[in-house]
């Protein structure tokens, strides 16, 4: 008995050290080169790291030069077994309003190592609120709308099944 609380007691050191001592700023820096290679680039004020998180503040998003939103927040968490990343506030540039549902208030993205090929998001803003599916075995992306009326300028992007109104898309 004694071994196995040596053990577990060795373990959870082990995993409270890599979150300490993991290089989060460097993995952000990472996901920004790929981003740009894509033509999507961040600006953002500030950077600040915590023990489990990251949180990014005043970020612009530029597509191949052209700025398209600002947001507020954002905060990635992770406990190396589940992570999320909470978007707060993103407003959209005027000249995109009409292919987007609205501004977002929230925008939560979670993965879990229970489903290692899915991540889950929730959005909330104008429109109400949209849950989805990342499924990236499939390279797959559905948002399922809860309330058409209020995106009806994006209604004719959207396709409808027996759950009701959704947009997939496929990456």
């Amino acid at each position: 008995m004694q071994m196995v609380k040596n053990i577990l007691i060795s373990l959870f050191f082990i995993w409270f050290a890599i979150l300490i001592f993991m290089p989060k700023q460097k993995f952000y820096y990472t996901l920004e080169r790929e981003l740009l290679k894509q033509g999507v680039e961040i600006n953002e004020k500030s950077i600040e790291e915590g023990i489990f998180s990251l949180n990014i503040t005043g970020a612009k998003i530029y597509v191949k030069g052209i700025e398209v939103a600002n947001i507020d927040e954002i905060n990635f968490f992770t406990l190396l077994f589940y992570s999320n990343v909470t978007i707060s506030s993103i407003i959209i540039d005027d000249y995109l309003k009409e292919y987007t549902p609205g501004d977002i208030d929230k925008l939560i993205t979670m993965h879990s190592i229970l489903a290692p090929l899915k991540a889950f998001v929730t959005i909330s803003g104008d429109f109400g609120i949209a849950e989805g599916i990342v499924d990236v075995k499939n390279r797959d992306l559905r948002i399922d709308i809860a309330d058409i009326e209020k995106v009806k300028s994006i209604k004719s992007m959207l396709k409808k099944d027996e759950k009701g109104w959704y947009y997939e898309t496929s990456f």
